[in-house]
């Protein structure tokens, strides 16, 4: 249980950090595309602060899915927008 929680917060501080770091390059550029991307990563963070919260057996709970679907379906919509030609 302590490793589940430590490890989750690990990938959950690195997710942040990545998402700080896509938010610098959003407000350097204006680019619709690193905000996206900071999103879905600060997403994905809440995600795994939630599963180190909760019990490892709770990780195939349809909310933990959720909120990877709609972390991952931003990526999508990011590439998407990106080469679709998309004024940003």
């Amino acid at each position: 249980m302590v490793l589940h929680a430590m490890i989750s917060g690990a990938i959950a501080m690195g997710s942040i950090v990545v998402s700080l770091f896509f938010l610098r390059y959003w407000r350097s550029s204006k680019d619709r595309f690193f905000l996206y991307f900071a999103a879905s990563f600060a997403l994905e963070a809440v995600t795994r602060v939630m599963l180190g919260l909760s019990s490892p057996e709770s990780e195939g709970a349809p909310l933990f899915y959720l909120t990877r679907v709609v972390a991952y379906g931003l990526i999508l919509i990011a590439i998407y927008e990106k080469n679709s030609g998309k004024k940003s």
